[in-house]
């Protein structure tokens, strides 16, 4: 993996943890020689991750809509930065450049960024690892609620096996390494067969 694409808050958050997760995550993927692509900003957990992996000799790789760089949140200090028209843009433009994708804890934008590669993922248009870095268990009521989906099968089993968990980030990335992506005829055909039974 050349690139990793993290989605995370533009917020601190409420608990030291999630800052030290951050500049350790920055730092890491410095250390492993993977750049960082992420939404542009130099505020919250976003800011502190970009940060570190610059002050660890990382690239990094901002991509943030005009009408939040008018806010005077952008970060100027990234090894590049790319200034699109819309939110839209901003997620076709990180999921192409990226090999992988990380979602921190963050908050609604987070968890439309992190949707959007899980559904991209499972109908192939990406073949790319989707890991959850679980910090202080963060995103346990999510993953419940995967699992329910799939108790009521509206997720299907390999699909929420597709998404990769761990707390500790050097963890995550040898999970993301290791990923292989499920065969998409083989569900397809299921949920057909699955109309004509009903």
């Amino acid at each position: 993996m050349k690139r990793i694409c993290v989605f995370c808050g533009s917020s601190m958050g409420s608990n030291e943890v999630y800052k030290n997760a951050a500049a350790m995550l920055g730092k890491i993927l410095a250390n492993h020689d993977i750049e960082l692509v992420y939404g542009g900003g130099n505020v919250g957990l976003m800011g502190i991750m970009a940060d570190a992996a610059l002050e660890n000799g990382g690239k990094v790789t901002g991509v943030i809509p005009q009408s939040i760089a008018d806010l005077e949140i952008a970060h100027n200090g990234l090894t590049k930065l790319h200034v699109v028209k819309t939110m839209g843009e901003r997620k076709d433009l990180m999921g192409e450049l990226a090999d992988a994708f990380i979602a921190m804890p963050g908050g609604f934008g987070t968890l439309d960024e992190l949707s959007e590669v899980l559904t991209y993922n499972q109908l192939r248009i990406y073949d790319k690892p989707i890991g959850l870095l679980n910090i202080n268990a963060y995103f346990d009521g999510l993953l419940e609620f995967f699992d329910h989906a799939v108790t009521e099968n509206f997720v299907r089993a390999e699909h929420r096996q597709n998404i990769l968990v761990s707390d500790v980030p050097s963890e995550l990335l040898e999970k993301l390494e290791k990923f292989e992506p499920v065969t998409i005829q083989k569900w397809i055909d299921e949920i057909k067969d699955e109309r004509t039974l009903n």
